[in-house]
């Protein structure tokens, strides 16, 4: 993926692609899930349950194209919400405060949500400090296998940061699948933009990361986020249809 001047760019066909390699979420995983962890949200005033893997070193990246992504990412994602915000919400938007990448392996470093420091191999939205951060083995593990990844993690995460800004009947008891739909609807919606382009294989990028990141994954709870074909067939719905489609 790739950010871009503000012109119409051409909505990938494929979302109908992505769901039709859904049925491949339940074979075996291109991933070794053991170096590459889990988005999880953080708790009000705690993160959640650990589980993640033990950190190991990923593959080689250009660190600064890396960097450059996850500022796109972040850019993209804020920038789709200030602008589509007004025709969706009541109220005023605001952004969520970006911590960014820490260290999950010096707990010293990492960011404290409530009296709680996120933990390793995770990607969290804080509420009790209204930030969003993410591990950097997580993302730079996730990243070695495809750039779609940050962008993913990155407004998933935006997402539970915009169910913090709406009335509580709005959040689904589903969260994580609702955060996965408003996902869909950033990325696929920024394309509609002109701001984001999908380039060949970011598509299989994002089928290949939803197949670690369900909850048959081994350091997610059953039951906190969905199977990956739940993840992906929401996060399709939201790209399909739009924010609106993940609240019905």
């Amino acid at each position: 993926m790739r950010q871009t001047a503000r012109n119409r760019s051409r909505r990938p066909a494929a979302l109908a692609g992505a769901l039709a390699l859904a049925a491949a979420l339940t074979g075996a995983c291109e991933f070794d899930p053991a170096q590459v962890g889990a988005s999880r949200p953080a708790a009000q005033g705690a993160p959640a349950a650990s589980g993640a893997p033990a950190a190991r070193t990923p593959a080689r990246i250009d660190e600064a194209e890396f960097k450059e992504d996850m500022e796109s990412a972040v850019t993209i994602t804020d920038d789709y919400w200030r602008r589509h915000w007004d025709r969706l919400f009541t109220g005023e938007y605001g952004s969520p405060r970006v911590a960014g990448l820490y260290d999950g392996r010096d707990p010293a470093s990492a960011p404290v949500c409530g009296r709680e420091r996120l933990e390793p191999d995770n990607a969290a939205y804080c509420p009790a400090g209204d930030f969003v951060a993410w591990d950097a083995h997580l993302m730079r593990s996730g990243y070695a296998r495809g750039d779609a990844w940050v962008y993913l993690v990155i407004s998933h995460e935006w997402g539970h940061a915009i169910q913090n800004r709406l009335r509580r009947g709005l959040v689904s008891p589903a969260a994580e699948l609702q955060a996965d739909c408003l996902a869909g609807a950033v990325l696929y919606g920024s394309s509609d933009d002109g701001t984001l382009k999908f380039e060949d294989g970011d598509e299989q990028e994002l089928v290949e990361a939803f197949k670690v990141i369900g909850d048959k994954a081994p350091w997610t709870k059953p039951g906190d986020h969905g199977s990956a074909v739940q993840r992906l067939r929401s996060f399709s719905r939201g790209g399909e249809n739009g924010v609106r489609a993940c609240f019905t």
